[in-house]
């Protein structure tokens, strides 16, 4: 396992995501993924499958403090007060006294910034998260939400693969030394089928998804959480770090594609 850095804690540049999983998938997906070795959970409220993981991270032959777990308030949370009571909840749900990662899930256009990042502030000085950070923000907003924080910004969650390689928005994150967390880096299944990286995978005898989680966590600063149902892509993903993608495969895997991107996401909401 290789890991990133963030206000003085060591994270798992690879961790686990648990999007569109039922509370019951959740539980048994996540058991095997620690099983496996991952020890980075992601999950959120809106997921509505929070009690799942924390079932799933509980049933694991793994102490609760050696997993990194994440969980993300809903955007519909604007004040402070909202932003604490939801997180409570949420604590309620996994049978937990805090999180180590807690954010804000996306940008919500009504809501007034200074009082989310306040919100989320609150509930570290609580001691109901470890850190704190955002999902989805651009360079802009994240730079005011860093500059309205008292703690440090940990992570900005966002799409991240190799059709999306989020070049601005990546070095910010390098010179401010935030964590960027790449979320569906197979870009939804696009991955799999892709020539370039099931050519490049063939010296290393590795699969087009296991080079594409490749070149998401050879970046600097980013970590990446690819979710599964299935135990052998749980075990495939998880199997990453015996082989390094060289400068030139790495070019030629970054490959800018709105088209793809958007094709991606229009699949990702489908289901």
């Amino acid at each position: 396992m290789e890991y990133e850095s963030s206000a003085g804690e060591e994270v798992p540049a690879l961790g686990f995501g648990t999007w569109q999983m039922d509370v019951q998938t959740a539980r048994e997906s996540v058991e095997s993924a620690l099983e496996t070795g991952y020890r980075h959970i992601d999950t959120a409220q809106a997921y509505n499958n929070e009690a799942g993981v924390a079932r799933g991270i509980e049933n694991a032959a793994v102490d609760r403090e050696a997993v990194f777990l994440t969980t993300k308030v809903h955007p519909r949370h604007r004040s402070a007060g909202d932003i604490v009571a939801s997180v409570k909840g949420s604590l309620t749900r996994m049978g937990l006294d805090r999180v180590d990662l807690l954010l804000i899930h996306w940008p919500n256009p009504l809501a007034n910034l200074e009082a989310v990042v306040n919100g989320l502030n609150e509930a570290r000085e609580r001691g109901l998260t470890r850190h704190i950070g955002v999902s989805n923000f651009g360079v802009d907003r994240l730079d005011r939400a860093r500059k309205l924080s008292e703690a440090p910004i940990f992570t900005n969650q966002v799409l991240f693969h190799p059709w999306y390689p989020q070049r601005e928005l990546l070095r910010y994150c390098q010179d401010e030394d935030v964590l960027l967390t790449a979320y569906s880096p197979l870009a939804t299944g696009e991955a799999l089928d892709d020539d370039v990286l099931r050519d490049a995978g063939r010296g290393y005898g590795k699969s087009p998804a296991q080079v594409a989680l490749r070149w998401a966590v050879q970046h600097e600063n980013v970590m990446t959480i690819p979710r599964s149902t299935s135990r052998q892509h749980i075990a495939e993903n998880f199997d990453i770090f015996d082989f390094k993608l060289s400068r030139a495969e790495h070019d030629r895997i970054t490959r800018p594609s709105k088209l793809k991107t958007g094709l991606s996401i229009v699949k990702s909401q489908l289901g």
